[in-house]
């Protein structure tokens, strides 16, 4: 008899799970389907296409205001954004896999000071914006301190997508200019990392001893995570001459990123983003790389970065939004701009570029995507930053992807030939 019950209540609790299971493959069908037709317009008209996964977010975010709807409730909410959470690791896993350390022989120091310049200009200007909207600056506390300092790291992020690309369309992608916007944004992206990491580490603390503490396990990270990733990477090495384009090299880079992400957690209290970058920096040097993130591209563009894009529009609220946010959006918006623009085009003139050649490299680190959204979205979380910012972050992508192919290209308009039709698809 108590085995039957026993029974009775495993069934009952498989029964109710599975319940709670099916719930979430409406809101993933609707995700999948919306994303792939809104990205797909987005790359018709020059945007990235991660802006027509976020607008699917959006809209499909209205369907949250029917009453009594069935479809984004707390429970698939909350499953969607544990699907999110594997997306931003892949995606930062990704982006390190896809770092080109060789180009840093190839630029010399110009994109050195490109990247400091381009990294203080925007922080500076992120921050002075926000003391001014969050605190004043006669009476800031630390922690006002910290959330503003995370308002400029989050301007502090680049994207070169839309820019190699339109370098490219214009073959001067190997050009001076090109080749050193590509080294300074593989350099950016390395600065934001650890600057998001360490104010996340820090937010919590004021005491001198707790900053040098996080400092020092930020440090202890780095030094932890490349001396195990030197045999690890020996490890790859040897399986990608073994195994060249074998289905294990990235199965066993995935659990490397999952187990670096996991490690920068638990032990040295870092953002897992910074374990699945420094992972992907690490395999960066196999010779299969370009194998391993097409799987990553495939797995990830199939399921976890839509719904990480789509969950992040879905949550988007405009609820926080009054005259004084969005004076503050628009503003920092405005400074996201300037900051890229005036930092990185007078690094390029400290280091003896022209003045067209400075102003088209500010221009070519102006551009945002992911990584801005993945930093905005960690800065929710972990309440640094106000989730209203989120709509001006979706702006600051819009605008950059917008402007800057279209300028760079007439910045080439005397030359070069450019065909009137492929100008005007700019």
């Amino acid at each position: 008899m108590g085995q039957k019950k026993v029974r009775a209540r495993k069934s009952a609790l498989m029964n109710r799970w599975d319940m709670e299971y099916y719930k979430l493959l409406l809101p993933l069908a609707m995700i999948l389907v919306l994303s792939k037709l809104l990205s797909l317009g987005s790359r018709r008209i020059g945007l990235p296409q991660v802006v027509g996964m976020l607008a699917a977010g959006i809209l499909l975010g209205l369907i949250k205001f029917i009453p009594n709807q069935e479809i984004f409730t707390e429970d698939t909410l909350e499953g969607l954004s544990f699907i999110a959470k594997i997306g931003v690791i892949l995606i930062m896993f990704s982006a390190g896999i896809e770092t080109d350390i060789g180009q840093f022989k190839r630029t010399g120091g110009a994109s050195v000071v490109i990247t400091i310049l381009g990294v203080v200009f925007p922080l500076g200007l992120g921050f002075l914006v926000a003391c001014a909207f969050n605190g004043g600056f006669g009476s800031l506390t630390h922690r006002h301190i910290i959330e503003n300092l995370f308002y400029g790291t989050i301007l502090a992020a680049t994207s070169v997508s839309i820019t190699v690309a339109t370098l490219k369309e214009l073959g001067k992608l190997n050009s001076k200019v090109g080749t050193s916007v590509i080294t300074a944004a593989i350099l950016d992206d390395i600065i934001g990392v650890i600057l998001l990491s360490l104010l996340i580490s820090l937010k919590d603390t004021n005491d001198v001893s707790d900053v040098g503490i996080s400092i020092g396990l930020m440090a202890a990270f780095f030094v932890a995570a490349f001396s195990v990733g030197i045999p690890v990477l020996l490890l790859f090495k040897w399986m990608s001459q073994k195994y060249g384009h074998h289905r294990r090299i990235p199965i066993f880079a995935f659990a490397t990123c999952f187990l670096f992400s996991w490690a920068a957690e638990r032990w040295f209290h870092v953002a897992d983003i910074t374990g699945a970058y420094v992972a992907g920096l690490i395999l960066s040097a196999i010779s299969d790389r370009n194998y391993v993130d097409q799987k990553i591209e495939i797995s990830n563009y199939m399921i976890f970065g839509p719904v990480f894009f789509a969950n992040i529009g879905i949550q988007t609220s405009f609820d926080a939004i009054n005259g004084q946010m969005a004076a503050f959006g628009l503003l920092l918006v405005a400074a996201g701009i300037a900051g890229k623009l005036l930092g990185c085009g007078l690094g390029a003139k400290i280091c003896g570029f022209s003045n067209k050649d400075s102003f088209r490299v500010g221009l070519g680190m102006m551009v945002r995507a992911e990584v801005i959204l993945v930093c905005t979205q960690k800065g929710i979380s972990a309440g640094l930053v106000n989730e209203g910012i989120m709509p001006f972050t979706l702006i600051l992508i819009v605008l950059t992807s917008l402007l800057t192919p279209i300028l760079l290209k007439l910045s080439y308009k005397n030359e070069l030939k450019i065909p009137s039709d492929r100008l005007a698809s700019a």
